[in-house]
């Protein structure tokens, strides 16, 4: 009698879905034009994706003397919520501890950084136009 091979590992959750890919990829576009929004309005975006621990950051922005930490959202039509809605309590409070850590270790003692405040950026796509709603000190 043969020797039976085993069945090869399945590796679906390695491997993005085409919907997650696509969710993924109108993500980075809607944070690219917050990105291309804020600074034709003259604010210096410092970073985008910033990891601090496991936390994230979408966009790092310098206004004047303030550090503005941004929210991007974005929601489909069929959705539930809107995008402003779909930052709810937990994802604020992993904001702010976000913010805190990287003002300790970054910005604590820089004498170009007052204080911090959080923004959010919803994008809604109209006939594949970004069109950018923005909160600043939205919480």
């Amino acid at each position: 009698m043969p020797a039976r091979t085993p069945p090869a590992p399945q590796t679906t959750a390695a491997t993005p879905r085409k919907s997650e890919s696509k969710r993924r990829s109108i993500g980075l576009a809607s944070e690219a034009a917050v990105r291309s929004w804020l600074e034709a309005r003259g604010l210096e975006v410092l970073g985008c994706n910033v990891r601090v621990n496991y936390l994230e950051i979408d966009l790092l922005v310098r206004d004047g003397r303030t550090l503005a930490l941004v929210e991007v959202r974005t929601r489909g039509n069929t959705s539930w919520t809107s995008a402003f809605g779909s930052v709810d309590g937990w994802k604020r409070t992993r904001l702010r501890r976000a913010g805190e850590r990287l003002w300790r270790r970054r910005f604590k003692f820089s004498t170009e950084i007052d204080h911090v405040r959080y923004d959010v950026a919803a994008v809604r796509w109209v006939e594949g136009v970004p069109v950018v709603e923005y909160v600043k000190a939205a919480f």
